[in-house]
């Protein structure tokens, strides 16, 4: 422990408290994990299918998002508590359910990254995918192997997230998106599409995403009454900085599409992100969309890892900081022998997790909303904004209804195979 506080404190900068520290991590935490390979191609893809207007569907799962990790960031901060035990002591045995679903989810969203991380360096370097995969897990495997984990996840994620966010600014200034068109769409778009914002919450906000943040606050001690208020306002600032993100990447495909790009989606093997980042600056264009997908691709894995694993404690209690590690591990290996063993991801399996997702994220936040609004016990009688408690609520009935959405793809899905 003293160790860790040592080589935290030469990490961070001196004007940053312990406490600030650990929201600085839980921000890009959240932000990497919900900027994942799916979102960049889902972006892509609903991009050419809706040119300006998707800015609508950004729009809608932000304001989500919002109300999602303010909801969720408070309760967790309050109890102390991890989110699958907040469950069990509010309605017994839903955490078990809850952790089964966000492991399940996570483990499947852990090959889909290995997979983004694999095409990134196959565009960089022309390596073999399999072989890129295989690269791709041994690094996020040699993170959690590290005497110095927890150092080395955080400082990954935070230069993995800056690295994101200025890559896919330089592509957005490149192709000179038509932004007024864009900000009235979004605002007063000509089409609104359920199914694709459905999609888009499922993939940047359901299963393990909404708790990546959260539990790392948890794990860092920055809990209790005394820290709710910088709490929330981390929780803002964290949906800013992916609010910002997805936008800019949408401005930057939105470039490419109006600017009369021929993207392929019909193809079995089509990439429409690496076709609108080579359209925009041809090889360098197709080189940044290799940088790009691999390090979502990377923090993707770590983040979905380290989550889903945060989940093991409901079925065995008090597991050490190297038992976590040696457990987020194995983990990451039999994502990354699923991946071997499958060749490459199918596009119905990524279907599926999304759509698997869209099913865990009102299960979830129903529990957390109750917490919040009858079990004031669980957080030392803490008195909780009605605002919040109205608009989670509001939030409830609408992932139930993109729930059912998700149901349907999913059980589409399986009567396929």
């Amino acid at each position: 422990m003293d160790e860790e506080r040592i080589n935290m404190s030469l990490l961070k900068s001196s004007f940053l408290s312990d406490r600030q520290w650990a929201i600085v991590a839980s921000i890009f935490m959240m932000a990497t994990s919900a900027m994942g390979p799916g979102f960049l191609t889902q972006t892509a893809v609903f991009t050419v299918k809706l040119g300006a207007a998707f800015g609508f569907a950004i729009l809608v799962s932000i304001l989500i998002d919002y109300v999602v990790q303010q909801n969720i960031w408070r309760v967790v901060t309050l109890t102390q508590m991890r989110a699958s035990d907040i469950a069990n002591k509010a309605i017994p045995g839903s955490g078990y359910l809850l952790a089964f679903l966000v492991i399940l989810g996570g483990f499947f969203f852990s090959i889909g990254n290995i997979a983004g991380a694999a095409l990134g360096l196959n565009a960089l370097f022309g390596l073999d995918t399999k072989w890129g995969g295989i690269l791709s897990g041994a690094l996020a495997i040699l993170i959690f192997a590290s005497r110095k984990a927890t150092l080395a996840m955080d400082k990954s994620m935070i230069v993995l997230g800056l690295l994101k966010i200025i890559l896919i600014i330089i592509v957005a200034v490149i192709v000179m998106p038509p932004v007024g068109q864009a900000v009235h769409q979004t605002f007063a778009p000509d089409q609104i599409d359920f199914a694709i914002i459905t999609t888009i919450v499922g993939g940047t906000v359901g299963g393990y995403i909404c708790y990546a943040g959260a539990h790392r606050l948890l794990d860092k001690g920055a809990v209790g009454p005394e820290n709710i208020d910088e709490v929330a306002k981390a929780a803002t600032k964290g949906i800013i900085v992916v609010g910002i993100m997805r936008y800019v990447l949408f401005l930057a495909f939105l470039g490419v599409v109006v600017s009369g790009a021929n993207i392929d989606l019909t193809s079995h093997d089509a990439n429409p992100a690496a076709q609108a980042f080579q359209y925009a600056a041809g090889t360098f264009g197709f080189k940044l969309f290799g940088l790009i997908f691999w390090a979502a691709g990377i923090s993707s894995t770590i983040g979905a890892a380290y989550t889903s694993v945060s989940f093991f404690n409901v079925f065995k209690k008090n597991l050490t900081p190297k038992q976590n590690n040696y457990t987020t591990i194995t983990f990451i290996a039999l994502a990354l022998l699923l991946y071997v063993l499958l060749g490459a991801t199918p596009a119905g399996l990524l279907i599926f997790v999304g759509g698997f997702n869209g099913l865990v994220l009102p299960i979830g936040l129903t529990i957390f909303v109750y917490v919040a609004a009858c079990r004031k016990d669980l957080m030392g009688n803490y008195n909780y904004p009605k605002w919040l408690l109205i608009l989670g609520g509001l939030t409830c009935l609408l992932t139930w209804w993109m729930g059912y959405m998700s149901f349907t793809t999913v059980f589409n899905y399986l009567t396929k195979l």
